[in-house]
């Protein structure tokens, strides 16, 4: 005879009934949690929806559309996966009740498990947006809209510059949506290209490019070049320069007689040389102030070099960019730039920067930054990038008005959001006004526009 189903031990009131073949019946509290399930699964798959095109608010700050839009349509799938596995759940659920037999209720709990790493890894893209987009609400919206105008300003820059270059086909060669901007804790700026395969995603493509600033980098508008560096890593990727790039510095330097092993090093750091380039000619000078802000540490930490490393040696670095702005016609900058450099660093043999580098530098920096800034592209339509854009003179009289205007606490005019970043650095330079000044008219001159 089969044990109460109140008082049954679990393999007594799982046992088959001699008689029948059948469970036994189901224990009150397990028949309670059954049904929970099915509501549990069914309430998770409706709760993950798609967002709102207004519930991050409606002001200049909000996402806009098409990043929503964007967001939406990564997560529609995932979203319509996990609602077809809450169903099954519920029916699961269903079949259990009716038959609890062993083989039922395992079934339940696969479907179960399934459905609920399935809730996870959307919840988790979910969050992400979530917060991201949430900042948008919070006091921080003015400063991450600013970012997002300048990041905007590269764009079309470069892209007004390549002009009927690219070709007749501008529905595919303008992007969309624009770079996104949040604050995120840490040391470095980061981006996440459009396209690219995230861990945050679930090794899903981001719609989108991202620009992740520190919060120490919102507080110094003019440490912001971070935004211009950051917003160029995304236009290669965007242009379809990340394998040409590489071919043609490889290229060059083997025809120069550099060992492979130099070439390799080289080759190896373009992105970020194309980046720092790309952003030097946005941004001007004030772009190697704000670089050598950032690199600017202990001989031991801007001296030290990695074999592996992406990044060129932060000592190196700067001395790259000073070879293009010396070609922007910047001389007397770059000069006065690379004495300071060289007096806060004397001794580059320091640090364990291979001596083949260090010797062959001058050249390979030539021709590197002649490979990235002056060679036409397809990929740009047969322009160079300094053809495209490319800041001057001009540029500089324009920055330095407006850095004026910022330290008296007055509109700097018409002059473009990528600019900005200059004339903050210009006034904070030359002690036109305290820093809390400058930042607050730099972020209300740029939220009002």
């Amino acid at each position: 005879m089969a044990a109460h189903p109140e008082t049954a031990t679990h393999e007594e009131w799982l046992r088959p009934n001699p008689e029948t073949g059948k469970a036994a019946m189901l224990p009150a509290s397990l028949e309670t949690w059954l049904r929970i399930q099915s509501i549990n699964a069914l309430r998770h798959g409706a709760a993950l929806r798609p967002f709102q095109k207004d519930e991050f608010g409606t002001g200049p700050a909000s996402p806009t559309d098409a990043h929503i839009e964007a967001v939406n349509d990564l997560t529609a799938a995932l979203r319509r996966q996990l609602i077809k596995l809450s169903q099954d759940v519920s029916s699961a659920v269903s079949l259990a009740r009716r038959k609890p037999t062993s083989e039922n209720l395992r079934w339940l709990t696969d479907r179960k498990e399934h459905a609920g790493n399935w809730v996870r890894l959307v919840e988790g893209i979910w969050k992400f947006y979530f917060e991201v987009f949430g900042q948008r609400q919070s006091r921080f919206a003015p400063h991450l809209l600013a970012c997002d105008r300048i990041a905007l300003d590269c764009y079309q820059y470069v892209y007004t510059g390549l002009g009927s270059a690219l070709g007749g086909g501008w529905g595919k060669s303008i992007p969309s949506p624009a770079p996104f901007c949040y604050m995120e804790t840490g040391f470095a700026p980061a981006t996440y290209r459009r396209g690219v395969f995230m861990a945050k995603l679930g090794r899903r493509a981001n719609p989108f490019p991202l620009i992740q600033l520190p919060y120490h980098r919102l507080i110094n508008p003019w440490t912001l070049g971070a935004v211009l560096h950051e917003s160029s890593h995304n236009l290669q990727s965007d242009l379809g320069l990340w394998k040409a790039v590489p071919l043609q510095i490889a290229r060059r330097l083997l025809d120069a007689g550099l060992s492979r092993p130099v070439v390799r090093l080289w080759s190896r750091w373009h992105k970020e040389i194309w980046a720092d380039l790309c952003a030097l000619l946005l941004g001007g000078p004030a772009i190697v102030a704000s670089l050598m802000d950032i690199v600017g540490r202990t001989p031991k930490s801007t001296l030290q070099f990695d074999q592996a490393g992406v990044h060129p040696t932060p000592y190196l670095r700067v001395l790259i960019n000073l070879e293009l702005l010396g070609r922007m016609n910047f001389q007397n900058e770059a000069e006065a730039f690379r004495r300071g450099w060289s007096r806060l660093y004397p001794n580059p043999t320091a640090g364990g920067i291979p001596r083949a580098v260090l010797t062959t530098f001058p050249e390979a920096a030539r021709l590197v930054v002649d490979a990235i800034a002056f060679t036409p592209y397809g990929q740009l339509g047969g322009k160079s990038l300094a053809q495209a854009v490319k800041f001057d003179h001009k540029d500089l009289l324009m920055v330095e008005q407006a850095g004026l205007r910022l330290a008296a606490s007055r509109d700097p005019g018409i002059i473009p959001a990528l600019f900005l970043v200059g004339a903050a650095r210009w006034a904070l330079d030359r002690r036109l006004a305290r820093p809390g000044v400058i930042t607050n008219n730099f972020y209300r001159a740029l939220v009002k526009r």
